[in-house]
């Protein structure tokens, strides 16, 4: 059964209510999704930090700026971290596969994140940016050490395997 139903995880928005260029890539990647009809609807999931407004209002925003109706899209604005996206999420998803849409770099992490509360899931990302090797480097070392992290707090040693 195919995915109906595509969870965008949320990136940084800056205090003056500007997406990041992640923000910008995952939901632009959203959108193509659901206007190609491979997703009947949007969960967009993402809180607020430091002032700033939740990833999920500006997620919204940018999809009726793309010109998709209110009822392509839900809204989760609550979750802080990729763990939360999907238990904020959790109560909001129908389907018994789901499509999770994140960057290539955070992949990894997203899937832990969902195995570990026995969500099945499929990846989409968009298509990776250039990055300078330096940021590269550092987005490589953060997600190691968050992936690590999840590994260890939530007892997803057994996710370490590809094939698990």
């Amino acid at each position: 059964m195919m995915p109906r139903t595509a969870l965008v995880l949320g990136a940084r928005v800056a205090p003056d209510g500007a997406p990041s260029a992640a923000l910008r890539r995952r939901v632009g990647h959203a959108v193509k999704l659901y206007q190609t009809g491979q997703v009947a609807r949007l969960i967009l999931s993402g809180g607020a930090f430091d002032g700033a407004p939740a990833e999920a209002t500006v997620m919204a925003d940018l999809c009726r700026d793309a010109g998709l109706p209110e009822s392509a899209f839900v809204l989760e604005p609550r979750a802080r971290n990729t763990r939360e996206n999907f238990t904020c999420a959790k109560p909001l998803i129908s389907d018994p596969a789901l499509i999770v849409v994140t960057d290539t770099y955070h992949a990894r992490r997203a899937r832990l994140a969902a195995r570990g509360l026995g969500l099945t899931i499929s990846l989409s990302c968009p298509p990776a940016p250039y990055l300078p090797a330096l940021k590269r480097s550092k987005l490589a070392l953060r997600e190691a050490v968050a992936s690590l992290w999840y590994l260890v707090r939530y007892g997803l040693l057994g996710g370490l395997s590809g094939s698990r």
